[in-house]
C-alpha cells in the first residue's frame, strides 16, 4: 500500500486574506506535488483548510481524512468525525470511504454553506483573536454585534424554473448539514443527498431574527413564515448591487452568483459506525 500524505495547513499571517492565500497555496501545492505517490490526503485544520484543499482534491481524485483543528469544524461535525485528534486520525487511517457532494459558487467549491448578507457580515466581524479567545462562543458574540446594524436587501433567486423575489437580511445555500459553528441548514439536510438547500430570512426586525436563532440551530427555521426556502441542483442569485459571497467562512466571490452541485464529487473517510441521521449523511453508506 502506498503511504499516506499528511497536509497540515496552519494559518500564519496577520490578516484574513493573507491566511486564506497561504492556506490555498499550501494545501493545493502539497496535494499536487504528492498526488502520484500517496493513497489519501489527511487535512488537519478547520473548515477554511478543507475549503482551500477542495480544488486539488477534485483534481487529484484522492480520498481525504479530516483531523478537526479549527473553531467550528462544521464539516467534521456533519460527517460524525470526533474532535479528539487521535480518534480522528484513526478514522483518517482506517475509516469507511463515503462519497459526498460539493457545491460550486461561481465555480468556487464549498462543502458546507455559501451565504450573502448576515453570513458575510459575520465573517468580517469574527476576528481570529475572538475565535482564539472565545472559541465557538465567539460566533455568538460576533453575531450579536452584527445583528444590531443589519439592513435588508433585495435579491432574486432563480431555481427550478421559478424566480423568487426576496427582501432579506440573509440568504444561505447549503450543501452540507452544519455551518457557522453549530447552525443547521435544514431538518433533512445531508451532504450526499444530491441537492442544494436554499433559505432566505425575510425578517422585519432585529427581535424577530433573535427569536429565529434557536430554530436556525435546530434546522427547523423553514417552518417560519418569514423564511423562504427552495432546493435544487442549480440556481442563481442576483442582487441590485454587487454583494460579497461567503463560502465555508471565506469571502470568495460576488453576486450575481451561479450555484451548481457536483454529486458524489469527493470521497472522505468517516467512522465505521457513524449513524447517518446524526452524521449528516444519507441512508446506507456508498463508496465512490
Amino acid at each position: 500500500m502506498r503511504p499516506c500524505s499528511l497536509a497540515c495547513c496552519a494559518m500564519p499571517g496577520s490578516t484574513r486574506s493573507a491566511r486564506r492565500r497561504w492556506r490555498a497555496r499550501g494545501a493545493v501545492a502539497l496535494i499536487r506535488a504528492h498526488a502520484g505517490q500517496v493513497d489519501r490526503v489527511v487535512l488537519a485544520g478547520g473548515d477554511g483548510t478543507m475549503n482551500a484543499a477542495a480544488p486539488a482534491l477534485l483534481e487529484s481524485g484522492l480520498p481525504f481524512g479530516i483531523i478537526p483543528m479549527g473553531t467550528a469544524n462544521d464539516l467534521a461535525r456533519t460527517l460524525g468525525i470526533p474532535e479528539d485528534p487521535a480518534a480522528a486520525a484513526r478514522i483518517a487511517a482506517g475509516g469507511r470511504l463515503h462519497a459526498i457532494d460539493l457545491g460550486l459558487a461561481n465555480d468556487v467549491p464549498f462543502f458546507n454553506v455559501a451565504s450573502i448578507g448576515f453570513g458575510v457580515d459575520l465573517t468580517q466581524a469574527l476576528t481570529r483573536d475572538a475565535k482564539r479567545r472565545w472559541g465557538k462562543l465567539g460566533y455568538l458574540v460576533a453575531a450579536l454585534r452584527v445583528l444590531a446594524r443589519l439592513r435588508p436587501f433585495t435579491a432574486e433567486v432563480s431555481c427550478g424554473g421559478r424566480v423568487l423575489r426576496s427582501r432579506t437580511v440573509h440568504i444561505a445555500v447549503g450543501n452540507g448539514r452544519h455551518y457557522g459553528g453549530g447552525m443547521t441548514v435544514g431538518e433533512d439536510a445531508r451532504i450526499d443527498d444530491g441537492r442544494l438547500q436554499v433559505f432566505s430570512l425575510e425578517v422585519a426586525s432585529f427581535w424577530r431574527l433573535l427569536l429565529l436563532l434557536p430554530s436556525l440551530r435546530r434546522g427547523d427555521h423553514g417552518r417560519w413564515q418569514e423564511v423562504m426556502t427552495a432546493a435544487g441542483q442549480e440556481l442563481e442569485i442576483r442582487t441590485r448591487r454587487r454583494r460579497a459571497v461567503n463560502t465555508d467562512g471565506e469571502i470568495t466571490t460576488r453576486t450575481p452568483v451561479r450555484f451548481r452541485l457536483l454529486r458524489g464529487a469527493v470521497q472522505v473517510f468517516v467512522p465505521e459506525d457513524a449513524p447517518a441521521e446524526m452524521a449528516g449523511i444519507s441512508g446506507p453508506p456508498r463508496a465512490g
